[in-house]
């Protein structure tokens, strides 16, 4: 077994459909710049040019990450949780004053034309300390209703300090990333059904509640009082009736789901694009794939999330490891989040949060999260192989 040589504990599968998804994201980012006169990234080469740069970049990260065994994943998870805390923090104070003025997040540090976002940065290392988390409750603990909860706070006590520098940036978007991040692990963590059902049914009971009180005056005034902002109500208010506005909000969902109908079967090709859609480079380019490739493109990418994802889940399988089961739940997660919210909201079925399309969208430290985040999942094959026989004494494959 140890002779097996490394370039056969590569899984080319999860590789193969990030670059298929790396491919289309750079014909989507030329398209969108190429038709948008609004937008701020440069010419269409430029902007395609500029990704290209960050998937290299990425792929870099990805082969370094991947050379991280489990013990050491594990040992510097602490250590990452608390450096992407410091970057929440100091970007309250250190944000770009116009990149703020455009989005309405102070999320972005930003350094001449180069902008980074702290969050991205925070997405895997608090992946890794909520599987340490996890890894290590269950290891000590017998599953009783009591420690069942005990978990739950554990996991909220690491959780809290992350969403609350999020909601201090204004960034509720992101919030909702972590958030369903926590939810996958707790889901696969052990916890009886008995108390997750509840808490799943008391969420659901939250946010169909908001989204009544958003159609009442007085409801709207009650959830200004507890931090709602205007921008919110819009997108809202734009979801639930998008032809109904005039604000900025429904004119770029109407404008999306227009651009995606129109392409209908088999899309208006590389030089039909007609529709402008703001911001179509970044949160709308599902909106560039639907008009300029159809139905046809669409679903070719729907599968290719598909393929990624099941290749994941069966890499867990594969290798029998509890922390990098957590691990690996918690990218999947963040992954199939970012896509259902992100195509939900440009063909209208969800409102408008701000979230990208993973791989795809333009970006600098998403993609490089995202990638980070890959190259930990690849991790687990290239190094099942010495767990399972040279660790075994040592504990860590029980973990």
């Amino acid at each position: 077994m140890h002779s097996e040589k490394s370039g056969d504990r590569v899984d080319y599968g999860i590789i193969l459909s990030v670059m298929l998804l790396a491919l289309i994201g750079m014909v989507a980012i030329y398209l969108a710049v190429q038709h948008d006169t609004s937008s701020t990234v440069g010419t269409p080469g430029h902007a395609m040019m500029m990704q290209a740069v960050w998937y290299v970049i990425g792929g870099i990260g990805i082969f370094f990450v991947m050379r991280f065994d489990g013990e050491q994943l594990w040992r510097i998870a602490p250590a990452l949780y608390s450096l992407g805390l410091v970057l929440l923090f100091v970007v309250l104070f250190g944000y770009d004053r116009t990149v703020a003025y455009k989005t309405g997040a102070k999320s972005w540090f930003s350094l001449g034309s180069f902008t980074f976002q702290p969050s991205e940065v925070m997405k895997p290392a608090y992946i890794l300390m909520l599987g340490r988390v996890v890894t290590n409750h269950n290891a000590e603990c017998p599953h009783t209703t009591g420690n069942d909860w005990r978990l739950i706070g554990t996991m909220l006590l690491w959780t809290a300090p992350v969403i609350l520098l999020l909601q201090a940036q204004n960034d509720f978007g992101t919030s909702l990333v972590f958030l369903a991040i926590f939810a996958g692990v707790l889901l696969v963590s052990g916890v009886t059904w008995k108390i997750i059902a509840p808490i799943a049914v008391a969420a659901a009971g939250v946010g169909t509640t908001a989204i009544m009180l958003v159609t009442q005056t007085w409801g709207r005034h009650l959830l200004e009082h507890i931090g709602f902002k205007a921008y919110q109500f819009s997108r809202i208010d734009a979801w639930l009736n998008p032809s109904a506005s005039t604000s900025d909000t429904s004119f770029q969902l109407w404008q999306s789901m227009k651009a995606i109908g129109s392409g209908q079967l088999s899309g208006r090709g590389f030089g039909g694009i007609k529709v402008t859609v703001p911001v179509r480079e970044s949160d709308m380019i599902f909106s560039v794939i639907g008009e300029a490739f159809g139905f046809i493109g669409c679903a070719v990418v729907i599968l290719l999330y598909f393929l990624l994802i099941y290749q994941m889940i069966r890499v867990v399988f594969d290798t029998k490891n509890e922390f990098y089961a957590y691990v690996a739940t918690g990218v999947i997660m963040m992954i199939l989040f970012h896509v259902f919210e992100n195509i939900g909201m440009n063909i209208g079925l969800l409102p408008l949060t701000g979230i990208p399309l993973p791989f795809i969208s333009q970006g600098g430290s998403f993609l490089l999260a995202n990638m980070l985040s890959v190259g930990m999942v690849l991790s687990m094959r290239y190094h099942y192989t010495t767990y399972m026989f040279s660790r075994e004494d040592e504990g860590f494959a029980s973990r």
